[in-house]
């Protein structure tokens, strides 16, 4: 069989396959810990489902207009004013089968080939092969000293003349960590300075800690939406627990979003008419259920750090927001593939290896799930590299006795 060079260039989603192999120990009865996971254990909240079946009961489930239904982006444009104090038009939106497809059609509309996209490491793994899936560069800046805050210092030496667009996710993943107002305000007046589009993913901009504020990109900019070179991302996946309906949208000018409808109806046509409706009923709701979830991850959060904190050698800076942390493990070796492999193997727990997000030496660890599953995970974790832990663990109703130190 004959594969396309570009396809050949693709790497495999890291998450999407460590999900796989958990699937498949679990049905082996092996007792897996997940903590590469990338949605909270929450159930979908009431008014989404209300909405989605209020739907299928009028068995009238048919294409919906390729840019999403009206009392969808209605609701998308409340959300915006209320979380974001701009005032947005129902086209300047689309809805997409989820906001990754929502940043490939960004990708796709803005991209020629060789034009450069500048991602922040650490990175959302997907960027980059998005980036080259539509035959464009992806140009990684790495802070200088290593941290997990970008300056803008480290983006100017990275711009050049191929420069398209940056990509910024804050809160973080796989970090967690929230980017300053200040570095907020630099970078809008620098792309829009330099021309350069900034593609914004909020994703987690509801789950953030420690009572801290997220601020939207339009707060440092005084041009409208017409004319600003922010483009935004979001969805209901991460704030609503709703992974599995698919549903993300685009906020940005008109014009692209007419091409971006193009781009669309010529791929996926449209989001599945029942999503929409569950995504409707999600954002009209009532919106206690996110801060229900914020609290839950909040906790879990609280546990992982003080969980990490007895973990001899390992450093994590602590997240403000998202479900994630990436804990540096040096001490014990610089290679996370063979580390996250190592910990499957012996400790029976999945993580996603630093290097996938372009902090080589780091794991990301979620704590989206049970305060149990952190607890055990990392206290695994500690079995299989710490000297200092007790050699004895039980994994499931097993007692392994740690012989490789």
């Amino acid at each position: 069989m004959t594969i396309s060079q570009l396809a050949r260039s693709i790497a495999e989603s890291p998450t999407l396959k460590l999900n796989e192999e958990a699937r498949l120990l679990r049905e082996r009865g092996e007792a897996v810990i997940h903590l590469g996971i990338g949605e909270p254990k929450n159930k979908t909240p009431f008014p989404a489902l209300l909405s989605a079946a209020a739907k299928l009961n009028t068995g009238d489930i048919k294409y919906s207009p390729t840019d999403g239904i009206p009392t969808l982006k209605k609701a998308i444009v409340r959300y915006t004013e209320d979380n974001y104090d701009r005032l947005v038009a129902p086209e300047n939106i689309i809805v997409s089968s989820g906001a990754k497809q929502a940043l490939f059609n960004i990708f796709y509309a803005l991209l020629d080939p060789n034009d450069e996209v500048l991602i922040l490491a650490p990175y959302w793994v997907s960027y980059p092969e998005m980036v080259k899936m539509v035959r464009g560069i992806p140009v990684i800046v790495t802070p200088e000293d290593g941290g997990f805050y970008p300056r803008l210092a480290d983006i100017e030496r990275a711009v050049s003349s191929a420069t398209k667009a940056i990509v910024v996710n804050s809160p973080n993943n796989p970090s967690g960590v929230m980017y300053t107002d200040a570095f907020m305000a630099d970078i809008v007046a620098f792309c829009e300075k330099k021309n350069i589009y900034l593609i914004m993913d909020d994703i987690y901009h509801k789950l953030v800690f420690n009572k801290r504020k997220w601020s939207p990109a339009y707060k440092f900019t005084e041009q409208d939406v017409e004319s600003t070179k922010i483009i935004v991302v979001n969805g209901i996946a991460k704030a609503y627990g709703m992974t599995g309906f698919r549903i993300g949208w685009c906020i940005a000018n008109r014009r692209l979003v007419e091409v971006m409808t193009n781009i669309q109806g010529q791929i996926t046509s449209c989001a599945a008419m029942v999503s929409q409706a569950a995504a409707e009923g999600a954002l009209n709701g009532l919106q206690s259920v996110i801060e229900s979830l914020r609290l839950m991850i909040e906790n879990n959060r609280e546990v992982t750090l003080i969980e990490l904190g007895a973990f001899t050698g390992v450093r994590c800076v602590p997240p403000d927001g998202t479900f994630y942390c990436l804990p540096d493990f040096r001490a014990y070796t610089s290679n996370s593939i063979e580390l996250s492999n190592f910990l499957l193997k012996k400790a029976r727990v999945v993580t996603v290896p630093g290097k996938e997000f372009g902090m080589e030496g780091h794991l990301r660890l979620s704590y989206a799930g049970t305060v149990k599953d952190v607890t055990e995970g990392i206290a695994r974790i500690r079995w299989a590299l710490d000297p200092n832990a007790p050699s004895e663990i039980y994994i499931g109703d097993r007692k392994i006795v740690r012989d490789w130190m």
